[in-house]
């Protein structure tokens, strides 16, 4: 069921279906919670879900007092506060990864185990601030312009023929994304703190999921990071790149599903 409450005057909108053991799902950047509907509708027929628009995304107002990881982080919390849910399983595709690390550091006693959904540990190199900066001018630009030309490259090359009509869907989506919502996003992502760390020392199950033709993360990357936890399980897909939740659907649920189980 979608709802909405109020967090610090701003509207967050979340859906809410199932029952049992309670999961969340973040969606990643210039996307929204629809990017979950075929998980929701599968994974609520044995958990609760609850799938929750960030800030500035989907039907979620834009946050305007300077967005920050741990805002977002916060923003979660005040759904699961709401819901009276003490304990959940947390998943993060990309940017929703790295809120889902935000989430973990400071609130590890409300996490049963979460998931690295095409996300990773580290903070944004000076070049990566760079070209976040320089992508900030470009949506101030020609906000358009930029989701058709950045929804295609999240997906492996072989597959953007395939998933055409995905991708199209993708960017008809992303295109409802106010640009004071992505820019905050992105000045978000770029301010955010390292994990490193904190995965070296997190005492509960840590799930990564990657393709091996993510352009926006290396596989390298991953696979160092992975070896991290204390109890780490890794899903490495070929023929796959930035959006696994489409180009691999099934392994991909079946990991997440197997996972939440074992979280318990």
């Amino acid at each position: 069921m979608q709802q909405f409450i109020d967090f610090n005057k701003t509207k967050i909108h979340f859906d809410d279906r199932g029952s049992g053991q309670a999961v969340v799902l973040l969606h990643g950047f210039l996307e929204s919670l629809e990017m979950w509907d075929h998980f929701s509708a599968e994974l609520s027929d044995d958990f609760r879900v609850i799938c929750i628009d960030l800030p500035g995304h989907g039907k979620s107002e834009v946050f305007n007092d300077g967005l920050t990881m741990e805002i977002m982080a916060n923003w979660v919390k005040a759904v699961l506060d709401h819901l009276k849910v003490e304990t959940c399983v947390m998943v993060g595709h990309s940017m929703g990864g790295y809120v889902t690390l935000e989430f973990a550091e400071r609130y590890p006693e409300r996490l049963r185990g979460f998931a690295l959904f095409h996300s990773h540990a580290s903070a944004d190199t000076e070049e990566a601030r760079v070209n976040r900066r320089r992508t900030i001018n470009i949506v101030k630009l020609d906000k358009v312009g930029f989701i058709k030309e950045f929804i295609p490259d999240l997906f492996a090359q072989e597959n953007t023929v395939r998933f055409a009509d995905k991708i199209e869907l993708q960017q008809q989506r992303a295109v409802q994304t106010p640009p004071q919502g992505i820019i905050a996003a992105l000045e978000a992502m770029g301010g955010r703190t390292g994990k490193t760390e904190f995965l070296q020392h997190a005492d509960m199950p840590v799930l990564f999921i990657a393709g091996k033709e993510d352009k926006r993360i290396p596989i390298q990357k991953v696979m160092a990071q992975a070896i991290l936890p204390a109890h780490a399980e890794v899903l490495i897909m070929d023929k796959v790149g930035h959006m696994g939740f489409i180009e691999a659907r099934e392994k991909t649920m079946d990991m997440l599903r197997c996972f939440i189980r074992k979280a318990r």
